[in-house]
């Protein structure tokens, strides 16, 4: 649940509406009905849809998804999986009643924890949701990225510190005008590490 929260989290702050929504929704599906995990998310979820729908200036759709939003947020602890409840509550309700408030002000900022999350503060289980979610209707192929993940894993088991694969994922997740360049080197360097590793199972196989 964390890894896919703050992932989320990084993603909307970063100015990504429906990625967000692609990071919460896969585990928000499988959650019972009416729990409070699937309550947070999915207000969470039409949080962001809400936002997108203020953006392209359809104000019926926003006031409708703000509104539903604060349904599905009412009665949450007001510190809840380390979200601030009553400030998201209070944004949506402030959309809800006036969506152009949109066009005036600057688009409010998620935290957790107190803190506003970036990409920079994802440890390497967020970083691995936020590629996925990056890699969804694109030509980028998710079993390179599946392989990166778990070198990257497997390399900061061996060393506790940050390694090739994990520094190239950070990348490809921050920086979207580099992010094709950034999947070349990767796919690259998978590509190089399963051979190295069949070479090395092929002498005792």
């Amino acid at each position: 649940m964390r890894e896919h929260l703050r992932a989320g989290l990084a993603i909307y702050n970063a100015g990504d509406l429906h990625d967000a929504h692609d990071a919460w929704e896969a585990l928000w599906l499988e959650l019972p009905e009416g729990s409070e995990d699937e309550r947070l998310l999915h207000g969470l979820i039409q949080f962001t849809a809400a936002f997108h729908h203020a953006w392209n200036r359809n104000w019926e759709g926003c006031v409708g998804l703000a509104d539903s939003a604060g349904d599905y947020l009412t009665g949450l602890p007001d510190d809840y999986r380390g979200i601030d409840v009553p400030r998201v509550r209070r944004i949506l309700a402030a959309v809800a009643a006036d969506p152009e408030v949109v066009e005036r002000r600057s688009r409010p900022k998620l935290t957790h924890e107190g803190t506003v999350v970036g990409f920079d503060d994802l440890d390497m289980a967020a970083i691995a949701v936020a590629a996925r979610v990056y890699a969804e209707d694109t030509p980028y192929d998710q079993e390179v990225l599946t392989s990166a993940v778990r070198f990257a894993e497997e390399d900061c088991a061996e060393g506790g510190t940050a390694n090739r694969f994990e520094s190239l994922l950070r990348d490809f997740v921050a920086d979207p005008e580099n992010r094709g360049l950034v999947y070349q080197r990767l796919e690259g360097h998978v590509s190089k590490r399963e051979h190295k590793e069949s070479d090395v199972d092929g002498l005792f196989g």
